[in-house]
């Protein structure tokens, strides 16, 4: 079977927006500054962007409230075409560890980030259908750790639960993640070395 190219995907519908000369309203997930960057950079050009960080997997406070300020400081000192804003959902990492129990022993890129993905993704499509909006997308899949063919497919599900449009991508691709990287030096961001929860922190201290 072959794999969906979710870059042309995705290529097709910015196509389709500048002919139409229209500036749909997208809700972003952002999982941190550094990824939200070149993922900014690239769809400010096409859309308005509500941009939502929600992500109670962060399982220590004093990393989320770095996290979160760099995302704020990013998104106010960089150009965009169209307007950007940030919305700051609700911090409880409870959640996270009620949404993973019983997967805490499973190695990272699994079925407990699987769920983690859902859990963010999901808050991420009820605020799209709550503001009105055309679709929404995450930056996750520009990690090169991360699956986006599960991270779209999870979107689709949840686009057809909350009746809005998941705007299909695979952010790594087209240089995103190098891009990523290069937005990261020259905004001097704050670039974590792990995804957010204890166990991914434990990985990544080994």
């Amino acid at each position: 079977m072959n794999r969906r190219n979710y870059q042309k995907e995705l290529d097709r519908i910015l196509d389709q927006l500048v002919s139409e000369n229209r500036i749909p309203h997208l809700v972003l997930h952002s999982c941190c500054a550094p990824c939200s960057s070149y993922v900014l950079e690239y769809l400010s050009e096409f859309f308005r962007i509500t941009v939502f960080y929600y992500n109670p997997n962060i399982t220590i406070e004093e990393e989320y409230r770095h996290r979160v300020s760099e995302l704020k400081r990013l998104v106010s000192e960089m150009p965009f075409k169209n307007p950007v804003e940030v919305v700051e959902g609700s911090y409880d990492p409870r959640i996270f560890f009620e949404t993973v129990k019983g997967l805490e022993n499973i190695p990272e890129g699994g079925e407990r980030c699987f769920r983690c993905y859902r859990l963010r993704m999901e808050e991420t499509a009820k605020l799209a259908k709550e503001l009105g909006a055309d679709c929404f997308t995450t930056t996750l899949s520009i990690s090169p750790l991360k699956n986006a063919e599960k991270i779209n497919e999870i979107g689709e599900e949840l686009a057809m639960k909350y009746g809005v449009s998941l705007l299909p991508a695979d952010f790594k691709k087209k240089n995103g993640y190098k891009r990523s990287v290069e937005l990261s030096n020259e905004y001097c961001l704050y670039r974590q070395n792990y995804c957010g929860c204890v166990f991914s922190k434990r990985e990544a201290d080994k």
